[in-house]
This record gives structure tokens, C-alpha cells and sequence, in this order.
């Protein structure tokens, strides 16, 4: 009898999705086939599979015993989020020697369906760091007697959903700082930013409406920046290790001595990046948007605003609420920068109180004889009449406009 060969062995994922990648999250059933084709016939002691989900942190630092004396110490942690093995085919034996139990499969392809599900409690997003990732794979392995098994892996993607249509992710993020230049002992101006954003949550794809000031009282000329930041923290052996990359930036226009420069939602596009990984405990993934006012031979000038990278958008009535939400907080008139939002008229007198309303509402009154003379008076007859005057005419012009704004001091003459 001649032995046939194992011409493949593949494995397919049964996609949730349109977009035919294996995505899944907690609670998720993962299903798929191992696909094994082969020419003749095959004896086979088993065919099993192996799923696993874990993160894993390794770095090394290099460190001196001595005057002569130099070390590596390794720094490697893991969490293992689920473990999972099962036979397709055949059963767990050690003995390959023995000829009992082997299964034989013809020649052609052949299909076996497995299935299993993911842990129902948080899992972390499927990461690839500097010094650590979050991987999930299935592996399949074929045992044959006297032979080498053969393996193989195959990865998929988890996501551990971050809705930002909650109310801690819808909230307005602020700040404001100012710098003062010194060389020796002459000092100039102060250089002073101020930065706001709509909201803290974002997903990939959306842009950053950024609303700044910047006055520049100094005698340097300056340019405005921003930039959104990825930090990546690794955690082993009580030690941290942390990894920070440019995501996106913009530039401003160069700002002269004495001049201020305003930005009414300047755009900074969020690129495709990897979600925020918040609930790992050796791997953390955080993002942050950077507005500074570079300053050619001093130290920068800048604000950090947190950011969070979701993976479920905006809803419609999410943006309503993150619109009242920084309405509120823009009431307060925070440096003036507001993004302002048009009034909406109120409705007509006509349109509340009908004319027939106002007749009835002006018959005369039955009343005790005591107070009758009294209420024939004029000032009675005025109050039963002006209670139904139509309101004043509604008018988006603020007849006591608020002149705070105006009276900021500006930069000081020289």
C-alpha cells in the first residue's frame, strides 16, 4: 500500500460581518472548518484544534553590577484571557506504535466544522505594540503515525467595544495655559493658549473640530500646532515601559509679535488606528490631542486634552446630547471661544392663545357686591388687559449685549 500525502491544511472562519474578516467580541461564538486535502489514502491518529486569547508584555533593559560589570534583565508578563482544545478527529493517544484506533480518509478534501465561544467578560482588543500585543489564534494539528504533525495557525480579531455615546465620552474636553519668556534678566510678554474640544470620544475616521486662542505678547514669533498622540504603557515585575507615536498633526499660521490667532473648528482627521485598550492589566493603549505654540529656542507651550478611540460612532441623538452638553458648558462663556448654535425664534402669540380664547377671557367676572366697586376701578380694568397683551416682538439681537469680551486687555505697547 502506498501512503498518500497531505497536499493542504487550511482553516476558514465562519464571518459575522459584510466585510468577510473574522471579527468578533466577548460573548462571540467563533465557528469555522478546518479544510484538509490530500492525495490517497491517510492514516490518522487525531486532528485537533487549539483557540487561545492572551496578552503578553517582554522587553529588556541592560544594567551595570560594577565598574566591569554589565547585565540584561528580562522584563516579560502574561494574561491569558481563554484557552480552548478539541479533537476532530481520532482521540489523545501517546502511543504512535500502536495500530489500533487510526483512522483512515481517502483522498480528496475534506471539511470539519469546530466551534467555540468567547468568554463572556471583557477581553482586550487585539493589539500589536513595540514591547507587547493581544493576540487571538486557532491552531490545527495533524498527528499521523511515525510522522511529524502538521501545524497551523490562524489568527483572528477581537474587539472589546468602547461606545462613545455615553456621557463621561460625550463631554467637552478644555484647557488653558499661559508662559512667560525670560532671558537673563529681561522678560517679555506672555504667550497664552487656550484649546477646546467638543467631546472626549472619537472613532477612526471622524475629525477633530479644534477651537483655540493664541496671544502672543512675547517679541519671538511663534506657530501654533496640534497633534493627536498614541501612548502605549507596558506593564512587568512592577516596572513600566511606555512607547509614544505620532498619529496626526497640523500646523498653524506663523503668529508675530503682538498678534492673536483664533481657530473656529479647525479640522484634524483621525486616521485608522487601533481603539483604546483601557481594561488590560500589562497593556495599555491611550490617545491624546496636543494643541502647543512652538517657540523657537524655548520650551514649548502646550495642552493636553484626553482622548478616547472608540469603535461605535456617534449616534444621532448622541450628537444632540454632546450639542447640549457643550451649549451648557459654552453659556459660561469660556474665553470666548463658543461654537455657537443659532436661537431658535418662539412660537407667535397667535399661535398660542386663538382670538376666541381672549374674548372668553375677558368677560366680565361674577364677584361678591363687596368688592365690585373696588374692581370697576382703572387699575383693574389695566391688569384684565394687559394679561392677554401678545409678548414683545422676539428679536435675536441682544438689546444688553454682554461687553466682556470686548474688554480683555490686550498686548501691552512697546
Amino acid at each position: 500500500m502506498v501512503l498518500g500525502k497531505v497536499k493542504s491544511l487550511t482553516i476558514s472562519f465562519d464571518c459575522l460581518n459584510d466585510s468577510n474578516v473574522p471579527v468578533y467580541s466577548s460573548g462571540d461564538t467563533v465557528s469555522g472548518r478546518v479544510n484538509l486535502e490530500v492525495t490517497g489514502e491517510i492514516r490518522v491518529k487525531s486532528l485537533k484544534i487549539h483557540a487561545r486569547g492572551h496578552a503578553k508584555v517582554r522587553w529588556t533593559e541592560s544594567r551595570n553590577a560594577g565598574s566591569n560589570t554589565a547585565y540584561t534583565q528580562n522584563y516579560t508578563e502574561e494574561v491569558e484571557y481563554f484557552n480552548h482544545k478539541d479533537i476532530l478527529i481520532g482521540h489523545e493517544r501517546d502511543d504512535d506504535n500502536s495500530e489500533e484506533g487510526f483512522n483512515t480518509i481517502h483522498s480528496g478534501r475534506h471539511e470539519y466544522a469546530f466551534s467555540f465561544e468567547l468568554p463572556q467578560t471583557p477581553l482586550a482588543t487585539s493589539f500589536e505594540g513595540r514591547h507587547g500585543s493581544v493576540r487571538y489564534w486557532v491552531k490545527a494539528e495533524l498527528h499521523r503515525p511515525w510522522l511529524l504533525p502538521v501545524k497551523l495557525k490562524k489568527e483572528f480579531t477581537v474587539f472589546e467595544h468602547i461606545d462613545i455615546n455615553t456621557p463621561s465620552l460625550l463631554s467637552p474636553q478644555a484647557g488653558t495655559k499661559e508662559k512667560t519668556l525670560c532671558c537673563w534678566f529681561c522678560t517679555s510678554g506672555p504667550i497664552s493658549l487656550s484649546a477646546k474640544i467638543e467631546r472626549k470620544g472619537y472613532t477612526p475616521g471622524e475629525s477633530i473640530q479644534i477651537f483655540a486662542e493664541i496671544e502672543n505678547c512675547s517679541s519671538r514669533m511663534v506657530v501654533p500646532k496640534a497633534a493627536i498622540y498614541q501612548t502605549q504603557a507596558f506593564y512587568a515585575k512592577g516596572k513600566m515601559k511606555e512607547v509614544k507615536q505620532l498619529v496626526a498633526n497640523l500646523r498653524g499660521e506663523s503668529l508675530s509679535s503682538g498678534k492673536t490667532d483664533t481657530w473656529n473648528g479647525k479640522l484634524l482627521k483621525i486616521p485608522p488606528v487601533s481603539p483604546s485598550i483601557l481594561d488590560c492589566s500589562i497593556i495599555r493603549v491611550e490617545y491624546s490631542l496636543m494643541v502647543y505654540v512652538d517657540i523657537p529656542g524655548a520650551m514649548d507651550l502646550f495642552l493636553n486634552l484626553p482622548l478616547v478611540i472608540g469603535t461605535i460612532p456617534l449616534h444621532p441623538f448622541g450628537s444632540r446630547t454632546s450639542s447640549v452638553s457643550s451649549q451648557c458648558s459654552m453659556n459660561m462663556n469660556w474665553l470666548g471661544l463658543s461654537l455657537r448654535e443659532r436661537p431658535e425664534a418662539p412660537p407667535s402669540y397667535a399661535e398660542v392663545v386663538t382670538e376666541e380664547q381672549r374674548r372668553n377671557n375677558l368677560a366680565p367676572v361674577s364677584v361678591c357686591d363687596d368688592f365690585e366697586r373696588a374692581l370697576q376701578g382703572p387699575l383693574f380694568a389695566y391688569i384684565q388687559e394687559f394679561r392677554f397683551l401678545p409678548p414683545p416682538l422676539y428679536s435675536e439681537i441682544d438689546p444688553n449685549p454682554d461687553q466682556s469680551a470686548d474688554d480683555r486687555p490686550s498686548c501691552p505697547s512697546r
